[in-house]
């Protein structure tokens, strides 16, 4: 069961074991947040990203959310801190060619493969454009560091180049 229907199950289920009716595993619980986290992302930006990049895609994504395991999301919280920490030291070289700067492209790409069915150089330059031009991204990559958004895009091209 996906969606809105699991979503509201798991936070009736979540409701009942806090009153202590019911007892809820720790998997019940990650499964509501991962469910939680892919129906976030569709209220979010579903529309857009399914019509830039197709249904398919975006259904295969959510599938990848939908398995993960707690270890691969705990991989994805670490690669995601450890991307944004070479990405903020980065910067301050100020210089998106410098080893530490393309060590942030290589772990962005390594978080950005926990939600991607393939890789390919395209899509990530295409996605770090995103994050320049889509002021809600821009917002997000600029709260690590002002202007961020643009050096990672910039260090993604070299990255790929």
């Amino acid at each position: 069961m996906f969606g809105i229907d699991a979503l509201i199950m798991n936070v009736e289920k979540s409701i009942s074991a806090m009153k202590g009716e019911i007892a809820m595993s720790d998997m019940e619980k990650f499964e509501g947040f991962k469910q939680k986290l892919i129906d976030d992302n569709e209220q979010q930006y579903g529309e857009e990203i399914r019509a830039k990049y197709g249904n398919d895609a975006i259904d295969g994504s959510n599938a990848k959310v939908h398995g993960m395991t707690k270890g691969q999301y705990a991989e994805i919280e670490r690669l995601s801190e450890e991307y944004q920490v070479a990405l903020k030291e980065a910067f301050k070289v100020g210089d998106p060619s410098s080893e530490l700067a393309q060590k942030a492209c290589e772990l962005h790409k390594q978080w950005l493969c926990y939600f991607w069915d393939s890789y390919s150089k395209e899509a990530h330059i295409g996605v770090t454009q995103m994050y320049v031009d889509d002021p809600r991204f821009t917002e997000y990559y600029d709260k690590i560091v002002p202007g961020c958004a643009v050096f990672l895009r910039d260090a993604v091209n070299i990255y790929c180049s």
